[in-house]
């Protein structure tokens, strides 16, 4: 995926402020017992896959890739998806922001596969 055409904020030295971010947002009540909360998460994460930005998903957190207002505008609108099935949403937050990085999705991973085989 490529990156959005968001407004940026810049950092320090007139950087952008790159970030990637792992949050999870989930609703902590539901219509009725046999509602699914899997419904409202799988409508978070179609925002996240529909804003063009790279981006991961798994069993407990989705990570996204981008500047600081793109990337908070898109978390704001897959909690606001979620907050259409309930009136109260958990949502979790964790950045990692190192201006002027790209890459760092799959970056990180690929560095701790490479140190694990060569390190064996």
């Amino acid at each position: 995926m490529t990156a959005g055409t968001g407004t940026a904020t810049a950092g320090s030295g007139g950087r952008l402020a790159g970030m990637i971010v792992a949050f999870s947002v989930a609703p902590t009540i539901v219509g009725d017992e046999s509602a699914e909360m899997s419904d409202a998460v799988a409508e978070a994460v179609r925002v996240v896959r529909a804003s063009g930005l790279p981006n991961e998903t798994n069993a407990m957190f989705t990570l996204l890739e981008g500047e600081w207002d793109e990337v908070f505008a898109v978390i704001k609108e897959a909690t606001d998806a979620v907050r259409k099935v309930s009136p109260r949403t958990s949502l979790v937050i964790k950045a990692d922001i190192r201006e002027g990085v790209t890459g760092q999705i799959t970056q990180k991973v690929e560095s701790v596969n490479r140190y694990l085989e060569e390190n064996q």
